[in-house]
Formats: C-alpha cells, sequence, structure tokens
C-alpha cells in the first residue's frame, strides 16, 4: 500500500485522549487515524445510501416500477426460442 504523510490540526485534549488510547492499544497514532478515517467514511457512505433510499421510498413512480418488477413467480423463461 502507497502511502502520503498528512498533517492534522487537533485540539490538545483530544491529542492527550488519542496518545492515551494508542498506549492502551499498543499501536501507531497513525492507525489509529487510519481507522477512524476509514470509519467516517463509510458511515458517510452509508448515509448516502440511506438517504437515497429514502427519496426513494417517496418516489410513487419508481415504488411501481420496483413493485411490478418484483412480482417474479419464481418460474424458469425459456428465451431460447
Amino acid at each position: 500500500m502507497t502511502a502520503e504523510k498528512i498533517t492534522v490540526t487537533i485540539p490538545y485534549e483530544l491529542k492527550g485522549q488519542l496518545v492515551a488510547l494508542k498506549d492502551e492499544l499498543k499501536t501507531s497514532m497513525s492507525t489509529i487515524y487510519k481507522e477512524a478515517l476509514e470509519a467516517y467514511i463509510e458511515k458517510n457512505e452509508m448515509e448516502k445510501w440511506q438517504r437515497g433510499a429514502e427519496l426513494a421510498k417517496k418516489d410513487k413512480n419508481y415504488m411501481h416500477f420496483i413493485s411490478e418488477i418484483s412480482n417474479d413467480t419464481g418460474d424458469i423463461y425459456d428465451y431460447a426460442g
């Protein structure tokens, strides 16, 4: 994995908590920052999907379309003709 150094400005109190966590977990600050950023990005991506689903639920045409295509009976169709 290629990595890039970045600079982050945080309050002193937060840094103190991070150092204590780093020592408790016996890990690096970089690992804590990386995992926190990954979790933040994942959370925001999930929120985007949830907002999209909420918008879709409000769209009557979309919901009608989904209802029509989901009424599959499970039959096997022969398209070979």
